[in-house]
């Protein structure tokens, strides 16, 4: 399973969503599954659908017991865990997920996103 974890800014678009995911994508194996913290769904939800990928939400406290290569001093205060995007990656790729693409920004600084593999498909 190859996840795409998602952070993102209140506002930000789907537009700003896909250029954080083709810039994390590099490289990489294709996307099986988008990943966001709960709250973060409904700005992720018209990518999933225009790539018909299933998205999945993931809980605060989930996240917060993540740790990330990133270390984001905005998103520690904010969320409590070095890279939300990142965190959502690992947590939904599962227990021995490792990261394949590290957080990486839209050109707007909207959106973040990494990459995770799975050992489930």
């Amino acid at each position: 399973m190859i996840v795409a974890g998602f952070g993102c800014r209140a506002g930000a678009s789907a537009v700003s969503l896909r250029a954080a995911l083709d810039r994390a994508q590099r490289g990489v194996p294709p996307i099986t599954l988008l990943a966001a913290p709960h709250d973060k769904l409904p700005a992720l939800a018209p990518l999933a659908a225009t790539l018909g990928l299933p998205i999945t939400g993931i809980a605060p406290d989930a996240l917060t017991v993540i740790v990330t290569p990133t270390q984001s001093t905005a998103s520690l205060m904010a969320r409590g865990v070095g890279s939300l995007c990142e965190a959502a990656a690992l947590a939904a790729a599962g227990p021995g997920a490792t990261l394949i693409g590290r957080r990486v920004m839209s050109p707007d600084r909207m959106a973040t996103c990494a990459i995770a593999q799975g050992q489930t498909p």
